[in-house]
């Protein structure tokens, strides 16, 4: 929303004027944080977070930062949901500003009704009649508790947890556990901490006659859950599903999957008795060489994986198509950021969909799991393996900044029961029975595309063949006959039905007398169960269908043919998940509409209803 908009708006609809007596605001707003990239400020805002979320109140926080290192301006946000909805809101009722360069800015997009907290120490005009506004010396509080100078910044940060637990009502008991967890345990620097908490809480209530409606009160809607986000989620499903090779190169915003690999691998996986790591991890040189020793590892039998982003996509082209001609598998995790060309490293956007797809230089499909939780990036973190090898083939994973780098709640991961699946492996004894010339390796003897293949040291004078990126024949002998290859090519299509069917299949809540479908997938999941709350507070009845994994289900044309119209909601300027499913259903293209929406924030329920709703008044 623009400031233009936002100052055009009737204070009722925000609960009128500060001081006029309005009931109380009950866990049900949003808080903005303005701070400076670099400043500590990280802290500071995930401990107001997890206090929330330790309070049982459901929450969320997505974090606007700049792609550069340090100095420039970042925001925090934080929704409080009594109603467990936990997708970005447009409008923020609680502003705090700590940042002098954006404070002009952050005054004006205040809404009406809101509240704006700064420290006084930031001189602008504040002229508005429909806010409350709580100056706080966050210099002298600061500077009182901390003499080392080169510190005060970040305890500066805590000045304004003091406060804002104070004027909402948040527990410093639970400020100091979100305190604990985040230095694990270590207290000298929870105390420290803490100290600043406790005098700025004091100073405030002292101070800043409460004039506005907003505060926060203990609920139980948390209960049994915990908080992560979806890099460490992916990394904890590789490790849980028997990860044993990743290799990868520094990218914005996938390092965090390396980094948690590297965090608890040696954790995890240590030969108890040995004490040697059963794993291997290498930052290679580039793109391009992470995903060749991927491919590399896949094809001598390990689990192997990479995570990566758009632009080192890119990079990897031409060895993704070589593990899809030759049968190789490997998980490639791509998170997602906003592009073309480097575009907005630290925006987010859903626009690798077709290029990853279709990645390579000829007839290559890839399939690719669409996590919509930070619990699916967990379970399509330890699936992806087992897919992949039953594929033989680069299986992709499509996270996004937003799941990848932002805390969310979920329910505790569950360890997998399903025994790992290697696909089709002979072993010496089937070599045995198949004999000489029985084993042939690019042949489907199976009918599902997928041939069986022989790991490396398979010690058997039958087990060898030679893996080639070339033309070839059944027996991977080198040919360029046409009928070798139009074969070779009728069997990858083959494995192409087969992914259809195993991948996992679309949620679908299908909702009757609803002429109205929604498609989504990933992160804009939670916008779009919200949204269609809101349709349905108008008597707009819809359906809507997640999905899950490319190639897309037949559930999909299903889904389709079952409504008048089908909205297809995505995060690119392309629309290209409504793309593919266009050419999935073409007798009922006409049918499928686009809803996509592409400035590198988080979809919110606002846009996707209000787009909804213009787009059926044009229709009707």
């Amino acid at each position: 929303m623009s400031v233009a908009e936002i100052q055009n708006t009737p204070r009722t609809a925000f609960g009128g004027a500060p001081g006029d007596g309005r009931a109380p605001v009950v866990n049900d707003f949003s808080i903005s944080v303005a701070t400076k990239n670099g400043s500590g400020s990280q802290t500071a805002n995930t401990t107001l977070l997890r206090a929330l979320f330790k309070m049982g109140i459901p929450v969320s926080g997505k974090n606007v930062f700049p792609s550069n290192i340090q100095g420039m301006p970042t925001w925090y946000t934080i929704r409080v949901s009594k109603d467990n909805y936990i997708a970005r809101r447009p409008l923020t009722e609680i502003v705090v500003a700590m940042n002098p360069v954006t404070a002009i800015e952050d005054h004006q997009t205040a809404p009406p009704g809101g509240v704006f907290i700064y420290a006084d120490d930031i001189k602008i005009p504040l002229n508005r009649t429909d806010l409350s506004y709580y100056p706080i010396p966050v210099k002298k509080l600061s500077s009182e508790n901390e003499p080392d100078p080169k510190l005060r910044s970040y305890v500066a940060n805590m000045v304004y947890v003091g406060a804002l637990a104070q004027i909402l009502g948040i527990s410093l008991d639970d400020i100091e556990a979100a305190l604990m967890y985040h230095f694990r345990g270590r207290r000298k620097p929870v105390d420290s901490n803490m100290k600043v908490v406790r005098l700025a809480a004091e100073w405030a209530q002292a101070n800043l006659p409460k004039s506005d409606p907003f505060k926060v009160e203990q609920l139980k809607l948390t209960d049994g859950q915990i908080m992560v986000d979806g890099n460490t989620a992916a990394a904890l499903g590789a490790i849980y599903g028997g990860v044993q090779f990743a290799a990868w190169y520094p990218i914005t915003p996938a390092t965090g999957v390396a980094d948690a690999l590297n965090e608890f691998l040696p954790r995890l996986r240590v030969d108890p008795e040995t004490k040697k790591p059963t794993y291997a991890i290498i930052q290679a040189e580039d793109e391009l060489a992470a995903l060749g020793m991927v491919i590399g590892a896949g094809w001598a039998g390990a689990r192997s994986m990479t995570s990566t982003s758009g632009p080192g996509i890119s990079l990897m082209a031409e060895f993704t198509g070589y593990g899809y001609f030759a049968d190789i598998p490997a998980v490639i995790w791509d998170v997602q950021r906003m592009g073309p060309s480097t575009g907005m490293p630290t925006k987010v956007s859903q626009g690798d969909l077709i290029k990853v797809h279709y990645l390579g230089h000829g007839d290559s499909k890839h399939p690719c799991l669409l996590p919509g939780s930070v619990y699916e990036c967990f379970e399509f973190g330890w699936r992806a393996f087992d897919l992949a090898e039953r594929l033989q083939t680069p299986l992709f994973v499509l996270s996004d900044l937003d799941l990848g780098m932002n805390q969310w709640m979920t329910r505790p991961f569950d360890y997998p029961e399903e025994p790992i699946d290697r696909g089709k492996v002979l072993s010496i004894e089937d070599l045995n029975k198949l004999g000489f010339g029985g084993f042939k390796r690019y042949k489907d003897v199976d009918g599902d595309g997928i041939a069986w293949r022989t790991l490396p040291g398979t010690e058997h004078p039958l087990a060898a063949y030679f893996t080639r990126g070339t033309g070839h024949n059944d027996d991977a002998r080198l040919s360029e006959r046409p009928e070798d290859w139009e074969n070779n090519m009728a069997r990858l299509m083959r494995k192409q039905e087969t992914a259809r069917k195993i991948m996992p299949q679309p949620v679908v809540e299908q909702v009757e007398g609803a002429e109205i479908g929604i498609i989504g997938y990933g992160s804009t999941d939670s916008a779009i169960i919200e949204a269609r709350a809101m349709l349905a507070a108008k008597g707009v009845k819809t359906s809507y269908m997640r999905v899950r994994a490319l190639p897309l289900s037949a559930l999909v044309k299903e889904f389709v043919a079952a409504h008048k119209r089908t909205y297809v909601v995505e995060l690119n300027s392309d629309a290209q998940m409504c793309q593919l499913i266009q050419l999935e259903a073409l007798d009922r293209a006409a049918t499928v509409k686009p809803c996509n929406h592409n400035d590198g924030r988080p979809l919110t329920a606002a846009w996707i209803s209000s787009a909804i709703l213009q787009k059926e008044a044009t229709n009707q």
